[in-house]
């Protein structure tokens, strides 16, 4: 082999040994921004902020709530997801639900956060539940959700106050 060769098969190998890594690391930057972004969100809504859905959540999203309730379905956009699930409850609510964090999960677009949930409806009675919420992130943003969490108490609340006696 001439040296021309062995520069050259050296420079392809720097390329493909160095060339890996540059791949690694802006997956991991992903990775981590991606996480940053939905972690951020928590932490002011925890905080009592009221703009996470604003913050995480891409007008266009996907989101789906598994099970058998009523709310369970596809919802095909951030505001028909607003209108049709969270308003609904929330408007139940004498407190907005809080969320405290267990643990968030991230791998390049994909952001899963298990956290639990609290609040006080409108007849006094606390609510409690435990959410898994799967993001799938483009540009910052999750464009679709599939979201986990325990019906019965949600449909409770539901089922239990009527809007016309709210507060």
């Amino acid at each position: 082999m001439t040296i021309q060769k062995y520069i050259i098969a050296a420079a392809m190998l720097a390329y493909t040994v160095f060339g890996g890594v540059a791949v690694a690391q802006k997956a991991e930057t992903t990775t981590e921004r991606n996480r940053k972004v939905v972690a951020q969100a928590f932490d002011n809504w925890a905080a009592g902020g009221t703009t996470f859905f604003q913050d995480v959540i891409a007008p266009e999203v996907i989101w789906t709530i598994k099970g058998s309730s009523p709310v369970a379905g596809t919802y095909r956009s951030r505001d028909d997801f607003l209108k049709r699930a969270v308003a609904p409850f929330a408007a139940r609510l004498s407190s907005p639900v809080r969320p405290t964090v267990k643990n968030i999960w991230a791998d390049h677009n994909d952001v899963i956060v298990h956290w639990d949930g609290v609040a006080t409806a409108a007849d006094g009675v606390p609510y409690r539940n435990s959410y898994v919420w799967i993001f799938r992130m483009a540009n910052l943003r999750a464009t679709e959700v599939v979201a986990f969490l325990d019906l019965a108490p949600f449909d409770d609340v539901i089922e239990r106050i009527p809007l016309d006696e709210r507060r």
